[in-house]
C-alpha cells in the first residue's frame, strides 16, 4: 500500500496545538458525559473500478477504530461514506489524494449536528413534561421508550400487550409490543428496530408505527383485517445496551456491549450474529471491526433471546427488520448472489412495498436483494428468517441517502415513519392473502 499513513497532524495545526485541541475535546467529553465529535467529518468516495474499491477497504485495516464506514465499499455504482476523526483527517485525505480517489464532504463537522439533536431532544423534553404527553416526533431515552411502553400497553390493553423475551449483556430487559385481537399461536409478523444502536430514525419509526396501529385499528379497514387474521410482534429496542450507550457516552456506537477475557475491544455487529452464512463475506473477524461477527452463531443473548422466541413460535409469516439509511427495501440473500425460490413475488412485492412508499411524500427508494442492491452481508437477520421458513423477509433501509446519515433530524421523523408505514402495510396484506 502507498500512500502517507504516518502520524500527521490535523489541517492547519501544529503538533502542540493538535494536542492541546484534543485534550480539551477529552476533558468535555468527560465533563458532559459524551464523546466529543468536534471536527469530525463524513467524506463521500465514489470509487471508479474494484481496484479503487480494495483500497478504501484497506483503510479500516490500517486504521482500525479510527475509519468509521457509514456505508461500506461495495461496488463501484454506490458512494461509500466514512466518519474520519479529526486528528485523522489529514492523514486520510492524503491517502485518497494520493490514489487518485476523489471524496467530497457530506458532513463538515458532526458536533454541530449532535448539539443541534441534543438542543431539540432537550426542548421536546421540556414541552413533555409540562403537557404530560409523549411526542412521537422527538428522539427519545431508553427509559423514557420503556415508561412509554408501559403507558401504551396500559391504554390500548384490547389490542397490545408486552412481552419479555429475553435479556441483554447488561442485563437489560428485551421488550416485545404485541398487537392482537385474540386467539392462540396465530400466524404473525415480526417486524425489529435499532439492531444497530445509532440508527435512531428506526426506534422512532417503531414507536411512531405501533402507535398508528393502535389509534387506526378501530377505522382502517385493512389493519382490522390484518389484525383479524393475524398478529403482529414489534421489537423496538432490538440492542437496548447499545442504544443506552448512544445516549450516555459514544452517539454513534453501533454494536451490542458484549466483552470478552483477553479483548480489549467490546461490542458485535448483532446483524451479523445469526447463523445463516455465519462468517461470511461482509462480516468480520476482527473484534474491533464495526462488523465483528462475535465469536459463535448466536453468541450474543439479544440474537438468541430473538431466535428462541420466533423459534418456538413457530408461526411467523413474514419479518421486517428495519435500518438505516440509504433507502432501500430488500430482500434476501446477503451472504450469496443465489436467488431465493420465490425472488420474483419477494421483487414485486418490494416494487409494491416501494411505490406505496413513494406515494407519501415523493421520496424515492431503490430494491432488490441485499447481495446485489446493497452488499454482500453474511450473517443477518434476514437471511436466517427466511431459511428458517419465514418466506417475506425484507430489510429496510430508511431515510435519508447521506445528507445527515445517523444523524437525521427529529423534524424528518414522522415523514420516514408516516411513508414506511404504507410499505409494512403493503406487505402485510401480501402475507394475509399469500400465507403459503
Amino acid at each position: 500500500m502507498q500512500g502517507p499513513l504516518g502520524g500527521g497532524t490535523g489541517p492547519g495545526l501544529s503538533p502542540v496545538d493538535r494536542r492541546t485541541l484534543l485534550i480539551c475535546i477529552f476533558i468535555l467529553a468527560i465533563v458532559w458525559g459524551q464523546m466529543n465529535f468536534t471536527g469530525d467529518q463524513v467524506l463521500r468516495i465514489l470509487a471508479k473500478d474494484e481496484k479503487q474499491l480494495t483500497l478504501l477497504r484497506d483503510l479500516e485495516g490500517l486504521k482500525p477504530q479510527k475509519v468509521d464506514f457509514w456505508r461500506g465499499p461495495a461496488r463501484p455504482s454506490l458512494p461509500v461514506d466514512m466518519r474520519v476523526p479529526f486528528s485523522e483527517l489529514k492523514d486520510v485525505k492524503d491517502y485518497l489524494k494520493s490514489h487518485g480517489l476523489r471524496y467530497s464532504v457530506m458532513i463538515k463537522d458532526i458536533q454541530v449536528l449532535l448539539d443541534e439533536e441534543r438542543d431539540a431532544m432537550a426542548k421536546s423534553r421540556r414541552l413533555e413534561r409540562s403537557s404530560s404527553s409523549f411526542s412521537y416526533s422527538s428522539y427519545h431515552t431508553l427509559d423514557e421508550i420503556y415508561n412509554w411502553m408501559d403507558n401504551f400497553v396500559a391504554e390500548h390493553s384490547n389490542l397490545v400487550s408486552k412481552i419479555h423475551i429475553g435479556n441483554s449483556f447488561e442485563n437489560r430487559s428485551i421488550l416485545v409490543l404485541k398487537f392482537s385481537t385474540g386467539g392462540s399461536n396465530r400466524q404473525a409478523v415480526w417486524i425489529d428496530t435499532g439492531i444497530h444502536s445509532r440508527e435512531w430514525i428506526t426506534h422512532a419509526t417503531g414507536i411512531w408505527i405501533s402507535n398508528k396501529i393502535a389509534s387506526s385499528y378501530a377505522k382502517d379497514h385493512l389493519l382490522k383485517k390484518i389484525l383479524n387474521a393475524m398478529d403482529i410482534f414489534i421489537d423496538i429496542i432490538t440492542n437496548p445496551d447499545g442504544f443506552a450507550f448512544t445516549h450516555s457516552m459514544n452517539r454513534l456506537w453501533r454494536k451490542n456491549k458484549s466483552s470478552q477475557p483477553g479483548i480489549s475491544c467490546i461490542g458485535v455487529d448483532l446483524n451479523r450474529n445469526w447463523r445463516t452464512g455465519f462468517g461470511g463475506n461482509g462480516s468480520n473477524k476482527n473484534p474491533c471491526s464495526e462488523t465483528y461477527r462475535g465469536p459463535a452463531p448466536e453468541s450474543e443473548p439479544e440474537v438468541a433471546a430473538i431466535v428462541e422466541f420466533i423459534t418456538n413460535h413457530g408461526n411467523f409469516k413474514a419479518l421486517i427488520s428495519i435500518h438505516s439509511y440509504s433507502q432501500m427495501v430488500m430482500y434476501p440473500y446477503g451472504h450469496s448472489l443465489e436467488p431465493v425460490p420465490n425472488y420474483y413475488e419477494l421483487f414485486n412485492l418490494a416494487k409494491d412495498a416501494v411505490k406505496a412508499l413513494n406515494k407519501v411524500h415523493g421520496i424515492q427508494y431503490t430494491f432488490g436483494s441485499i447481495s446485489t442492491t446493497l452488499y454482500a452481508a453474511s450473517g443477518i437477520t434476514v437471511d436466517w428468517a427466511y431459511d428458517t421458513g419465514i418466506k417475506y423477509a425484507f430489510s429496510f433501509e430508511l431515510r435519508d441517502t447521506g445528507q445527515y446519515g445517523f444523524l437525521l433530524p427529529a423534524s424528518q421523523i414522522v415523514p420516514t415513519a408516516e411513508e414506511t408505514w404504507m410499505a409494512i402495510r403493503t406487505i402485510m396484506k401480501h402475507t394475509m392473502n399469500h400465507p403459503y
